[in-house]
């Protein structure tokens, strides 16, 4: 998994504790959160979290085919969110996943992992409607401002990672 890929500067350099304490990802605390969340991790979001548990990443956006209400070519996210559930943000925090679908109701098709900058009103996706709870997910775009449209974004995670890229590469 992710061959040939330089993961040298793709994490945010931030000295917030927050984005540093975050829990060591075991295999314990990666079957604790599959059986939380009842989906099966995708091998290469656990390779990443290896790397470092979740946190904001220096290139934040990827393609899409469509426009969503954050740009009309491609969505932003701020940060990937961590294997475990001591952070708020972790995927089984105060604000991980199932917060966003009960609270905010996003569709419960999957996992959410990804914020973006507009403070809720988007979410990045694993979305195993196709796949089953044990398969390779997609990863999509749910646009709570477009009554949770939801917009293809990659077909796995690691394509996902691969394919993100400064937003100023989208301008015109």
């Amino acid at each position: 998994m992710f061959k040939d890929f330089d993961f040298t500067n793709f994490w945010s350099e931030s000295s917030s504790t927050e984005e540093t304490s975050q829990e060591e990802v075991t295999e314990e605390l990666i079957q604790k959160v599959e059986k939380e969340l009842g989906y099966k991790l995708p091998k290469s979001y656990i390779e990443l979290m290896k790397i470092k548990n979740g946190g904001s990443v220096q290139k934040g956006a990827h393609a899409t085919s469509t426009g969503t209400s954050w740009a009309d070519n491609h969505i932003a996210i701020e940060s990937i969110f961590g294997i475990g559930f001591e952070e708020s943000d972790s995927l089984c925090g105060s604000m991980g996943s199932q917060f966003w679908i009960e609270e905010w109701r996003y569709p419960a098709i999957g996992i959410y992992i990804c914020d973006c900058p507009s403070g809720g009103h988007d979410m990045v996706c694993l979305d195993y409607s196709k796949c089953g709870k044990n398969g390779e997910p997609e990863v999509v775009h749910i646009d709570q401002e477009y009554n949770y449209k939801k917009t293809f974004v990659a077909a796995n995670f690691e394509e996902f990672v691969k394919g993100l890229k400064d937003e100023e590469e989208f301008e015109n």
